[in-house]
């Protein structure tokens, strides 16, 4: 069974992040979600648990970052081409995301940044696979 990642995030607005991330495409596992927590399938090895900010504060052994205010992490998602890339942007300006950022392109490679409700950064990127493929 291939590795999971599963990356929780802290939001003020559990409703308001839910439809950001469905907006996107994406989908709620009902399952592992209640009033506190939705989990977004970003993939087939890939979750954003989404925690109330009071949820999140009962994992963590210090303060709760504000996104708005401290980058801590860069979160980045694969892209199959440039038009999938401002696809993903513009659904999320259209759901509550701003651009954090000026579109990167250069040495085969196309990237946009958004910031989702609570200051999330999501880097987008479109890479031209290189000579020999990916892999050792």
């Amino acid at each position: 069974m291939p590795r999971m990642i599963v990356v929780n995030l802290p939001v003020a607005d559990l409703e308001t992040s839910r439809a950001f991330y469905t907006g996107l495409g994406f989908r709620i596992n009902e399952a592992f979600s209640d009033e506190t927590t939705a989990s977004v399938v970003l993939s087939g090895t890939i979750v954003a648990m989404l925690m109330t900010r009071e949820r999140f504060a009962g994992f963590v052994t210090g303060e709760v970052a504000d996104a708005h205010r401290v980058t801590q992490v860069l979160h980045a998602l694969s892209a199959d081409s440039r038009e999938e890339v401002d696809t993903f942007v513009a659904r999320a300006l259209a759901h509550g995301g701003h651009e954090y950022r000026d579109t990167q392109e250069g040495d085969g490679m196309y990237g946009r940044a958004v910031a989702d409700p609570d200051g999330h950064v999501w880097e987008v990127v479109h890479m031209a696979e290189p000579e020999g493929g990916w892999g050792p």
